[in-house]
């Protein structure tokens, strides 16, 4: 594993949730996700409806309009704004919120994490209590290059992922700017600022 780069490094508390994935490179987990939250929703307890492989939380708010593509949990005290989008394999966690008109497709979003409104996340990893203004996106898959393999920068190493979509890895307590881009593969540290309508592309 490169060096420093557990999740737990960026994302406290990140493998007493997902316990099985303590080791596992963050590029990795969103190809695996949807198999993974079906293992956790069929350990949830009775404080979660579940029903066609979605689990929200008897305190959870869902809005009108939003479309929920199974697997999906959405836990305790979490806003999911009206005409959200969540597939793919999706985990809120606790307090979590996801406003109006935002998509968020094989992603973990962790806990008091707010991604504001017409927002895209994409097969990414969002650490505690970090800040998504609006218009602010999480880009997945390079459209624009025939080489469309993602590397990340990790302490001025360039590292080949060997996969063709992931977003970013985002630390606790991040601001992420209204309508900046995250290309893919990037790292945040914990406490990052992105200024409104920066580009953070790491390679």
């Amino acid at each position: 594993m490169p060096l420093r780069l557990m999740i737990d490094n960026y994302i406290e508390g990140f493998s007493s949730f997902f316990t099985a994935q303590k080791h596992t490179l963050p590029w990795l987990i969103p190809q695996s996700l949807p198999g993974i939250i079906d293992e956790m929703i069929a350990q949830v307890n009775d404080s979660y409806t579940v029903k066609d492989g979605i689990a929200i939380h008897q305190t959870a708010t869902v809005e009108r309009g939003v479309v929920l593509k199974a697997p999906v949990i959405i836990s305790e005290n979490c806003f999911v704004g009206a005409n959200a989008y969540l597939r793919g394999g999706v985990y809120l966690g606790e307090g979590a919120t996801v406003g109006t008109s935002c998509e968020v497709k094989t992603s973990i979003i962790m806990q008091n994490s707010a991604v504001a409104h017409f927002n895209f996340i994409g097969d990414s990893i969002i650490g505690n209590n970090v800040n998504f203004e609006a218009g602010s996106i999480v880009a997945n898959h390079y459209n624009e290059k025939k080489d469309k393999q993602i590397r990340v920068m990790l302490h001025g190493e360039i590292i080949d992922t060997d996969v063709k979509k992931f977003g970013a890895l985002v630390g606790d307590n991040c601001r992420i700017g209204a309508n900046a881009v995250l290309s893919p593969g990037t790292i945040l540290a914990k406490d990052t600022i992105v200024k409104r309508l920066e580009l953070v592309e790491q390679v």
